[in-house]
């Protein structure tokens, strides 16, 4: 019943304190103003100007939906001002899970970038090791998700940021250190060295052992890429990791990396979207802010490969 022109009327009545004065703030003659309130009276039952005063004055009526217009219209303005700089392209949202914990390395570099290069973006990330990325980003909660477990989804499209090796890191003087690559048998006497997540979010199971049919002797988990390897040098365990997440502490002398299988493992990593964001210009400079900063910071890693279902 309500619209939003008769909030806009009552509240220029209000701010100019006549009906002519209105009407010249709305850009219509007073005679149309006259009958648009008229006919909301009408359809409220209700009187919304007290005519018999000169001027005439708003009644406790009009004030309430006056009340109403100060919530909503600056609301509305905000949202086609915002809209306007949407169609532009310079502003928007974009909130980034990862499904992966040695990607804050590049990704943190990547998004100090962007920032700078996109300040009116609204920018969140989030670590989804604790919820499912994929279907919250088809929900609309997320814009963008970092992962290299793509789930054939319709609606989201997987945009390859690179490939990199699973290896295995082990300290100098483990018994595994002599090989040049294991097999998945030569870990069911070791402890396995994990992040805190699910084992079907794992590499090294879903793509190493789990197939070999193969368990580790212990499973024990650290929050942080540092932690884990700090429990690798003490002789804690062995662990799987990106090779180029481990690049900063194969100078040490103290690790080894050694390839898991005699091919190795390759997997790719890619950033998931949905299809209609696909094009959308602040998305598409945070991929390439994102790539640039990978092959410009990582070492060891290749270009990724489309996704294929």
């Amino acid at each position: 019943m309500l619209e939003i022109r008769h909030l806009e009327t009552l509240s220029a009545i209000r701010d100019t304190g006549s009906l002519q004065e209105a009407a010249e703030r709305l850009y219509v003659t007073q005679s149309a103003l006259s009958h648009q309130i008229r006919d909301l009276e009408v359809r409220l039952k209700l009187k919304l100007l007290n005519r018999r005063t000169r001027p005439a004055r708003l009644t406790t009526a009009a004030l309430r939906i006056i009340a109403l217009a100060d919530d909503i219209l600056p609301r509305i303005k905000n949202t086609e001002r915002e809209l306007q700089r949407l169609s532009s392209g310079r502003t928007g949202r974009l909130h980034v899970a990862i499904d992966c914990h040695s990607c804050f390395q590049w990704l943190m570099p990547a998004l100090d970038k962007f920032r700078q290069d996109w300040p009116d973006v609204s920018l969140d990330l989030s670590a989804a090791f604790s919820f499912a990325p994929l279907p919250a980003l088809l929900r609309g909660d997320l814009d963008v998700v970092i992962t290299s477990d793509p789930k054939d989804l319709p609606g989201v499209n997987y945009v390859p940021l690179f490939r990199y090796e699973l290896v295995l890191a082990v300290s100098s003087g483990h018994p595994l250190a002599q090989y040049r690559y294991i097999e998945a048998a030569q870990l069911s006497d070791q402890t396995l060295i994990s992040y805190p997540v699910e084992r079907n979010r794992l590499d090294v199971f879903t793509q190493f052992l789990d197939p070999a049919g193969i368990e580790p002797l212990h499973i024990r988990q650290a929050e942080l890429t540092p932690m884990i390897m700090q429990l690798v040098a003490s002789h804690r365990g062995v662990t799987a990791l990106p090779n180029w997440a481990l690049s900063e502490f194969t100078h040490s002398g103290w690790l080894r990396t050694i390839k898991l299988g005699e091919h190795g493992i390759w997997r790719n990593l890619y950033a998931a979207l949905r299809d209609e964001d696909h094009d959308s210009d602040y998305i598409q400079a945070f991929l390439e802010q994102a790539r640039k900063t990978c092959f410009a910071t990582l070492n060891n890693i290749e270009e990724a490969y489309p996704v294929s279902f």
